[in-house]
């Protein structure tokens, strides 16, 4: 059920809700977004938000709310639920009329929306790599065997133990100031954020070395803001698509579209990366490394391939075959391995 609610920044007065409107055929006077209350995911709703009065002119406030996901911090997410933490109560907001829209961070977001849910648009990727911060060594190769290293992600785990076996990686949940503090505190040697969180919020600086994904491979969508809708608002939805940037939209389906036939779970130390390529930048290149959820130190199981692709359908098209062949090289025995959904 829904967490904790209060109206965070605010553009105008109150209009209509949804359900003054259950079909949205013309657009509130004032368009609300559910957002969860970290630093960045304000962020990102504030920029949304200005884009939404650039663009359109609209009048916007935010709800800001906490989720299941900021509030469990103690567990690993594989371990009570998955992603869809994060994002249940501001759909609970959305269905209820209390809210219009809702801005996440693509990795965030499940595989399957609920039905009744879609995404109306994606935003242009800030860069989505993997960045590393230490106050003491410049990388993860320079870390002194048996170091502490600290991360939250299993897709994070098995890569940095397929370079670095000897590393001891411990769990790190929480906001990304919780995270910064914790390394500050010096309860790791080193942490792995994503550079484009850093980046948003001027934290650029914390930034001792950015990972090549060569070495440690983005997850599906990061770096990509989506924006969440009930499907039953058309003027939104139409309104919201011209937002889309062709390029990440079609990249970062082709990356979920591996993790949605692969099962998409938390629990998948998955990883899934799409970037343009070719002479015209029309050829989708994309690569996929699964690794075993319960022993790190397993060899990664690793495709790529390339095609043109001009529309989701292509993407789609892409992402499954990468998966298929990742299945046939040894990725099943992976999946055999996962340990039961939560």
């Amino acid at each position: 059920m829904a967490g904790q609610h209060k109206s965070m920044v605010h553009a105008g007065g109150g209009g209509p809700t949804l359900r003054d409107n259950p079909g949205m055929s013309t657009l509130p006077s004032t368009v609300v977004i559910a957002t969860r209350e970290s630093r960045l995911a304000l962020w990102q709703a504030e920029h949304v938000r200005a884009l939404l009065g650039q663009r359109f002119g609209w009048n916007v406030e935010l709800l800001g709310m906490t989720t299941r996901g900021d509030q469990i911090l103690d567990r690993a997410l594989s371990k009570v639920g998955g992603k869809g933490l994060f994002v249940k109560e501001l759909e609970v907001a959305l269905e209820e009329g209390r809210a219009h829209l809702a801005v996440h961070s693509l990795k965030d977001v499940p595989m399957e929306l609920p039905e009744g849910f879609v995404l109306a648009a994606v935003l242009e990727r800030e860069d989505p790599r993997d960045a590393w911060v230490s106050p003491r060594y410049a990388s993860v190769d320079e870390l002194p065997q048996g170091a502490r290293v600290g991360t939250s992600s299993l897709r994070r785990v098995v890569q940095i133990k397929a370079r670095r076996p000897d590393l001891d990686v411990q769990p790190l949940r929480g906001n990304l100031d919780t995270r910064l503090r914790k390394l500050d505190e010096g309860q790791y040697d080193g942490i792995v954020l994503a550079a484009a969180g850093l980046k948003r919020l001027g934290l650029a600086e914390r930034i001792r070395s950015v990972i090549d994904p060569q070495t440690m491979l983005p997850a599906a969508g990061q770096g990509a803001l989506g924006i969440e809708v009930r499907a039953d608002q058309t003027a939104l939805r139409e309104a919201l698509a011209t937002l889309t940037d062709a390029p990440t939209w079609l990249a970062v389906h082709a990356e979920r579209a591996v993790s949605r036939r692969l099962g998409g779970s938390c629990s998948m130390p998955l990883a899934a990366f799409a970037q343009w390529r070719g002479d015209r930048g029309d050829q989708l290149h994309i690569e996929a490394r699964l690794g075993h959820p319960a022993d790190a130190e397993r060899a990664l199981v690793v495709l790529s391939r390339s095609a043109a692709v001009t529309d989701t359908a292509g993407a789609d098209a892409l992402g499954v075959a990468v998966a298929e062949s990742l299945l046939a090289s040894g990725g099943q025995a992976l999946l055999d391995a996962l340990p039961a959904a939560t």
